[in-house]
C-alpha cells in the first residue's frame, strides 16, 4: 500500500484482525455483486470504501422512482439509467481509486461462467428464485465463495456458502430447486426502507470476513432477522449429501 492507502484504510489497520495484510488482501480482491436494488445499495459502498480493489456491478434494470426509498445508490437524476451504471458513478465519487465495472445486462450461465473464474466472491443482491439457483449452481461450479442475502417486506435473511468447504451446505441444500415457490417481490408486498441497508451490511461485512479470513462467517448457519420487533433467530443448516447441486452424486 502507498501512504495516501495506508491513510485512507487506517481505522482497518489498526484492527488486529485485519492490519496491513488484510487489507492488502481486499485490495487485490475482486467481488461481483448481482443485483444492483436494494440489497446491492448496501452492499457495494461498503465494500468500496472498504478498499475491495475491484467491484463488478451485474443488473439489468433501469432506476425507476419507486425505487428511490430504499436502494441508495441512485438518485432523483438517476431514473431511467441502467442500476449498474448509475452505481458505478456512485461508487467512482467514493473512491476513484478502486476499479469498477459496470455489466449492463441479466446475470446467465453464459456470462458468470466468463466472470466467476476472475472473482474471489459473489453477493446475490438479487431478489427471485430461479436468479438465485443459477448464481448457487455457478459457485458451486466454479468454487466460488458466496454471500446470499433476502430481504421482503419486514423480514431478512442471510447466509454464507463456501463450496471450498465440504461441510458447507450451497443455497440448494435448503431451498431445492426441484421446489415450486410462489415468486413475490417488493412492488406487490412491499419493504421496510432501512431492511435492506441492515441485510445489505451485513453481507458486505460477511464477504470482507471471508476474503480477509477472519473470526467466523455465517457458513452453515442462516440469520433471520425480523425488522417488525427487532429479533434475530440463527438456524444451523448442514450439507445435504443427496443435493442436486453439490451432493456426492453431482
Amino acid at each position: 500500500m502507498n501512504d495516501e492507502q495506508l491513510l485512507r484504510y487506517s481505522r482497518h489497520v489498526l484492527l488486529e484482525d485485519i492490519d496491513v495484510l488484510g487489507q492488502e488482501k481486499l485490495l487485490q480482491s475482486h467481488a461481483l455483486v448481482i443485483g444492483v436494488g436494494g440489497l446491492g445499495s448496501a452492499v457495494a459502498p461498503y465494500l468500496a470504501a472498504a478498499g475491495i480493489g475491484k467491484i463488478s456491478l451485474v443488473d439489468h434494470d433501469q432506476v425507476e422512482l419507486t425505487n428511490l426509498q430504499r436502494q441508495i445508490m441512485h438518485q432523483q437524476n438517476s431514473i431511467g439509467q441502467n442500476k449498474a451504471a448509475s452505481g458505478k458513478s456512485f461508487l467512482q465519487k467514493l473512491n476513484p481509486s478502486i476499479e469498477i465495472n459496470a455489466i449492463e445486462r441479466k446475470a446467465d450461465d453464459k456470462l458468470l461462467d466468463q466472470l466467476l473464474p476472475t472473482v474471489n466472491i459473489v453477493l446475490d443482491c438479487t431478489d427471485n428464485f430461479t436468479t438465485r439457483q443459477l448464481i448457487n449452481r455457478l459457485c458451486v461450479k466454479h468454487h466460488v465463495p458466496l454471500v446470499s442475502g433476502s430481504a421482503l417486506r419486514f423480514d431478512g435473511q442471510i447466509s454464507v456458502f463456501d463450496p471450498r468447504n465440504s461441510d458447507s451446505p450451497c443455497y440448494a441444500c435448503i431451498f431445492s430447486p426441484e421446489e415450486q415457490f410462489e415468486e413475490v417481490n417488493c412492488a406487490s408486498m412491499g419493504i421496510f426502507s432501512p431492511l435492506v441497508g441492515i441485510i445489505g451490511a451485513m453481507q458486505a461485512a460477511q464477504a470482507l470476513q471471508v476474503l480477509i479470513g477472519f473470526g467466523e462467517p455465517l457458513v452453515g448457519r442462516m440469520l433471520l432477522w425480523n425488522a417488525r420487533n427487532t429479533q434475530i433467530d440463527e438456524i444451523r443448516i448442514g450439507r445435504n449429501p443427496e443435493c442436486i447441486v453439490c451432493g456426492q452424486a453431482h
